[in-house]
């Protein structure tokens, strides 16, 4: 599209810099999907060769960029802050933030090539160069962020582009120098500093967490991130490294790794005495501290498990396991969910449906858990928190345990850890104490290591049953037992688990 007979300047629409700001100014915001689809092409456009001189392509591609942040920051919200997504919806959401974040990076490392490899008029980029490579990693970072939402598998590209884009700014030497990341948003950052925000999240076992919970840690390491180091060489208290010339995610140091001049080792720093600080100030006030910057956005109790979470795998010292694990290869049979297990359980119930069932393989066992692979990923059920029931091979009782950990290994392939809430589990029916009429119908429920003589018992309950803290009633072996509510341990999707005090009634 050049005027080759006349000229010479672009007939792009937005070869003209005001122009551009028109174009992306009318860009309607009342749909946020046909919005980054526009702007996606914005971005595809300018960067076809031939159209721009590297520094007017630059100025571009930041304009469409920070029109786009706006955008992703309305989907994002919708995706995380909505309890039940359709399906369609949910990955037509999930594709627009991936595909999003994905244009960014492209458009931005096009023009950081441009500089890399001295095309004629880059030498005008070396003032934005530290913007252009903040942006790319924080897009870049933005990647696998979403691929952590839904467990992976994390394309490891992205760590060998993430690796690269920063030696290129540790050779040209403005890792560190700082920038305004956006118009009218407060705070600078820096190429090492974005860079050391993806690492420290790869660092921080996101398999183990919620979509939810992994967009708060983000945010949270986002808060700390000032206070991250990385070096050259080992530190005691710098306990992760990875390679700049591998593309590969980071590791934690339980061995020493193989020196090359590309070796780099990151922690936490001082953000560990911080973010002890803010615990300290939850724990005393039951309010998240200001200083945080999460406004009203997250619950006390939700803000304290992440700090908790990310002091743990950001100590020195690695999480050190309760019990040891012993490795083993069975197959057990796996159900899900509180109807899936109470059928799986109750013999008076229809067995599961076949569909309901999975088989998967025990790869290591402790006493308080197993880990699992999972040949077949079938439908969208496998998340963390989520209940399920386990059969060995061979067995005749079922395992009732939660998921805790969760990260695809390919699309159709993944890995579990399991904790194990009960060794044994009884169906019973409950009833509300002293309730009249309708109120007294019995609800299932599930008992979880049953025993007459014990003062305390575990129940698995659907959400609504037990209110108010009322007592509940159920017989079972010819005795009829009063439970009285004594706290709730946790709850998840579509059940709860709740601690009762036991006693034995009296019959006639």
């Amino acid at each position: 599209m050049l005027n080759l007979f006349g000229s010479g300047k672009s007939e792009h629409p937005m070869a003209d810099l005001k122009a551009a700001r028109k174009i992306l100014g009318e860009i309607p915001g009342n749909d946020p999907l046909k919005a980054l689809e526009e702007l996606n092409h914005w971005l595809e456009s300018v960067c076809e060769p031939g159209h721009f001189k590297p520094d007017h392509r630059a100025q571009l591609v930041q304009m469409i960029e920070e029109t786009s942040q706006v955008t992703l920051r309305k989907l994002q919200r919708e995706y995380l802050s909505s309890a039940r997504l359709s399906k369609f919806h949910e990955n037509r959401l999930w594709a627009a933030l991936f595909g999003g974040n994905r244009q960014i990076a492209i458009a931005c490392l096009n023009c950081i090539d441009e500089f890399a490899t001295g095309q004629k008029g880059a030498d005008l980029l070396k003032a934005s160069m530290p913007l252009l490579t903040v942006r790319a990693l924080r897009a870049i970072a933005a990647q696998i962020k979403w691929q952590y939402v839904r467990y992976g598998p994390v394309d490891t590209e992205l760590w060998g582009t993430a690796a690269t884009v920063y030696a290129l700014a540790e050779s040209r030497k403005f890792a560190r120098t700082r920038v305004g990341v956006a118009p009218g948003v407060a705070g600078e950052s820096s190429p090492e500093q974005e860079f050391l925000k993806a690492v420290m999240l790869a660092a921080s076992s996101p398999d183990r967490l919620l979509p939810a919970e992994v967009d708060l840690a983000e945010r949270l390491i986002a808060h700390f991130s000032g206070s991250f180091r990385l070096t050259l060489e080992h530190q005691p208290d710098l306990v992760h490294w990875l390679d700049l010339a591998a593309s590969q995610p980071p590791q934690r140091l339980a061995r020493p790794p193989q020196i090359t001049p590309t070796l780099r080792f990151f922690g936490a720093g001082g953000a560990l005495n911080e973010l002890g600080q803010a615990v300290a100030v939850l724990n005393s006030t039951n309010a998240v501290p200001s200083g945080l910057g999460l406004e009203d956005s997250y619950a006390p109790e939700a803000v304290l498990d992440a700090l908790n979470h990310l002091a743990l795998y950001w100590s020195p010292n690695p999480p050190a396991r309760k019990t040891p694990r012993h490795k083993v290869k069975s197959r057990l049979a796996a159900t899900w969910g509180f109807d899936g297990v109470l059928a799986a359980i109750d013999p008076a119930r229809a067995a599961p449906e076949e569909t309901r069932v999975e088989s998967w393989v025990v790869e290591n066992v402790s006493a308080g858990g197993f880990g699992a692979s999972v040949p077949q990923i079938k439908g969208d059920w496998l998340k963390i928190g989520c209940l399920v029931g386990l059969q060995p091979e061979g067995g005749h009782n079922w395992v009732i345990g939660v998921i805790r950990r969760f990260n695809r290994e390919t699309a159709q392939q993944g890995a579990v850890g399991i904790q194990t809430l009960a060794r044994a589990a009884l169906p019973v029916t409950v009833k509300a104490e002293n309730a009249p009429g309708a109120a007294r119908d019995g609800r299932p429920a599930i008992m979880l290591n049953p025993s007459d003589s014990a003062t305390e018992t575990q129940l698995l309950l659907p959400p609504g049953v037990l209110a108010g803290g009322q007592n509940l009633e159920l017989e079972r072996d010819g005795k009829s037992f009063l439970l009285m509510p004594a706290g709730l341990v946790e709850s998840g999707e579509d059940y709860e688990q709740v601690r009762f005090r036991q006693m034995i009634r009296e019959t006639e």
